[in-house]
């Protein structure tokens, strides 16, 4: 069609979609920030509104309590551990040395040594006293960090079962609010499909079509971006079941079009030549013959073979001849392209006085 307009008028149309496209925009952006606020509506959710009042601060504090306990029983195992080394290198070496005095205690048979041997077997007496001592706090120590660690597993256990409890009330709760933004988003969007529907089918060729197709946009948008990913899935039952529905109401919207199509198709084709002609737009037939279809009934014709003068499907004239200079030309032309005649000139008079069968005036 666009090769039936005027060229002022090809850029004037293409400024109106740019206007059609802008008015778009700017409706998707304030939908989209009006959808993008809808979920501040409902209080973001948290664990504890859903635990008993009061339960889950007391067992917090005390699992935070028991695992303070248990980092410093740990340090104080690590501290104990240390000494308990230090104890058990310090009576080694002393055995040792007691033994090498020992051995030179037999060799020498020396009487005076009494004294010193029993200084030394005090000594490691004392030695082994602390090893034992130290033996003792890292025991001590151990069934220190055994009770914090499991105070903390009794008090994380509780702690647990209610998060638990409370996991499960949250994730409903939670289902139940996406059902309601959804809902809300629903509200909105679909008013708006509604419309656009309307607007495409009565509207979309009137005066004011850049907004009208601006709306379909936007609204278009608004349905298959801002709401199809916030559709419940269920599994994908309920997205299969709206895409089939969807698919259903588009095919019978489109099957009912097609019919209703083809029936006006055949009573224009049972009108005679003229009255389709007048039923038929100028820009409209142009656009036909420029796609190489027949204006009446839009099938295909050989427009290139001149034999050809009307449509062998329909029988609606495609070319006649200008009355004024016979040049063949296409029949929903308004003027001959030849003599630049109109089409509805009546013919010259040396064109009458030419025809068979005519009478010269006297």
């Amino acid at each position: 069609m666009s090769k039936s307009l005027r060229l002022s008028e090809k850029w004037f149309r293409r400024g109106l979609w740019l206007v059609a496209v802008v008015f778009a925009s700017f409706l998707i952006g304030l939908g989209g920030t009006v959808v993008g606020d809808l979920p501040r509506v409902q209080r973001p959710l948290q664990l504890d509104d859903f635990m008993p009042p009061g339960a889950a601060g007391p067992l917090r504090a005390a699992v935070r309590e028991a695992g303070d306990q248990e980092v410093a029983a740990r340090r104080a195992l690590e501290q104990a551990q240390l000494r308990l080394d230090a104890a058990e290198q310090a009576s080694r070496n002393a055995r040792e040395t007691f033994s090498n005095w020992i051995a030179t205690r037999r060799a020498t048979q020396a009487p005076d040594q009494d004294t010193e041997l029993i200084a030394r077997t005090r000594q490691l007496d004392a030695l082994k006293a602390a090893e034992d001592a130290a033996q003792k706090a890292l025991g001590q120590q151990r069934q220190q960090l055994l009770d914090a660690q499991q105070a903390q597993e009794s008090e994380q256990h509780q702690l647990n079962l209610l998060e638990e409890a409370a996991t499960q009330s949250m994730v409903a709760e939670q289902r139940r609010v996406e059902l309601r933004v959804f809902g809300y988003r629903l509200a909105l969007t679909l008013p708006l499909l509604l419309v656009a529907g309307w607007l495409f089918a009565k509207k979309r060729n009137s005066t004011w079509w850049p907004f009208v197709w601006g709306f379909i946009f936007f609204a278009l948008f608004a349905f298959f971006v801002e709401l199809v990913p916030y559709l419940p899935s269920y599994g994908g039952y309920v997205r299969y079941v709206v895409g089939i529905v969807v698919t259903v109401l588009v095919g019978r919207y489109a099957i009912v079009a097609l019919n209703r199509y083809l029936a006006r198709q055949k009573l224009a084709e049972a009108q005679p030549d003229q009255v389709r002609r007048e039923e038929l737009s100028y820009d409209t037939a142009l656009a036909r013959l420029a796609k190489g279809v027949c204006p009446g009934c839009e099938r295909p014709v050989d427009l290139k073979n001149t034999a050809i003068d009307f449509c062998p499907h329909c029988g609606i004239g495609l070319f006649d001849h200008c009355r004024v200079c016979e040049t063949r030309k296409s029949s929903f032309s308004r003027f001959c392209h030849g003599c630049g005649s109109s089409a509805q000139a009546a013919p010259a008079p040396s064109a009458i006085s030419a025809t068979p069968g005519s009478v010269a005036p006297a």
